[in-house]
Parts: structure tokens; C-alpha cells; sequence
């Protein structure tokens, strides 16, 4: 009898996770304002998006070191980031993942990362997981553009072609600035964001 109520309370466990994880999340949503945040970048400086005192908006990606879709993204990253931000739109990257669980997202692994390839936006650690359930990311890369009031104009992911650079039709970050540059909402202002999930010790 007793085995029987520990399977069945092992059951219910199980139940109450997959359900969970189909629950409507809490982060933020387009129209919404974002929290602002300091965080150590890979220098070891904090940052914080008050900082950028000229920025028209903010290109805030959740992204790490060894997700194969973060990896496929990166150079597009690089590239946007050096596209956009002379525009008044930085990239200021995130890696949410504990580094407990993924030891290759650690602090010194982020700080090689980020000089192996040059970056030229902040890589910031979110520790403690405080920052990206705030913002309601599940992926790595996943993208929230933000104003210069930090008010969320599009989330998402970066274009509609993760592992072809060759084949990408829709630049979705791209066409969402060069709508607000235009005075106008981006006519996409949501996509799925195609990704690792983010690496979370269960509480």
C-alpha cells in the first residue's frame, strides 16, 4: 500500500511538471516595459542598459556558449550587432544557462568565447537566474528588442533560417528596427524562437 502511494505520488510529480511546462508563461510581452538589470559583462564591469544613455533601443539576446543553435547564430549576431548598433541599437547578449549544469557556459569559458570571436557587444552572466525568467526566454538564442523607453517591440528570433545563412528570407530583427526607424510597429512583432532550452536547476 505504502509502494503503491509513493508511485502514485511520483505519477502526480510527473503530471504536475508536464503541466507546468505548458502553463502560459509570465515573462514579458510586446508592448510591455522591460526590467532593466546589472550584470557582470566577460571585462568584468557591471552593465546596465541605463548606461547606453544615446541608444535608440536595445537588441537583448539570450544566447551562451554551447547550444548548437546559439553557435549557428553567432556570427549573424556579430554581424548585426555591428550593423545596427552604429544605428543606436546594441546587442547586449545574456547567458542565462547555471553554469553548474553546463559547465562550458562558465564565467571564464564566456569571457575565451567572447575574445575568441571578437565580440563587440557586452556578454553579460546572468547569475543566480534572476534576469531571463523576468523576460520569459525558454531559448538560447531568443530576442527581445526593446525602445528607447525599453518598452518591447518584438521578441523572438533573429531570422526564419537557424541553420542556413544562405536561405534566410525574413530578417526578423533587421525589419523590426527598420520599422521603428520608419516611425511604424513592426509588422512582425512575434516569432518562435528556435533554440536549447535554458539550463535551470529545479527549485
Amino acid at each position: 500500500m505504502d509502494m503503491k502511494k509513493v508511485v502514485f505520488s511520483a505519477l502526480m510529480g510527473i503530471v504536475l511538471c508536464i503541466t507546468a511546462a505548458f502553463l502560459p508563461g509570465t515573462g514579458l510581452k510586446v508592448g510591455d516595459i522591460a526590467p532593466d538589470f546589472k550584470l557582470k559583462n566577460v571585462d568584468g564591469k557591471m552593465v546596465s542598459l541605463k548606461d547606453y544613455k544615446k541608444a535608440k533601443g536595445f537588441i537583448v539576446t539570450f544566447t551562451c556558449n554551447t547550444c548548437p543553435y546559439a553557435n549557428m547564430y553567432e556570427d549573424r549576431l556579430v554581424a548585426l550587432n555591428k550593423k545596427m548598433a552604429p544605428l543606436g541599437y546594441p546587442v547586449i547578449a545574456i547567458q542565462p544557462n547555471d553554469p553548474a549544469l553546463s559547465s562550458g557556459d562558465s564565467f571564464s569559458k564566456m569571457q575565451a568565447r567572447a575574445k575568441e570571436k571578437k565580440y563587440g557587444f557586452p556578454y553579460l552572466l546572468d547569475d543566480g537566474q534572476k534576469i531571463y525568467p523576468q523576460y520569459g526566454a525558454t531559448r538560447t538564442p531568443h530576442v527581445f528588442l526593446l525602445d528607447s523607453s525599453l518598452k518591447v517591440r518584438y521578441i523572438g528570433a533573429i531570422d526564419d533560417s537557424p541553420t542556413d545563412e544562405t536561405a534566410v528570407e525574413h530578417a526578423y530583427v533587421e525589419e523590426a528596427i527598420a520599422a521603428l526607424e520608419a516611425g511604424k510597429d513592426p509588422q512582425t512583432s512575434t516569432t518562435k524562437a528556435v533554440g536549447c532550452g535554458i539550463k535551470a536547476k529545479k527549485k
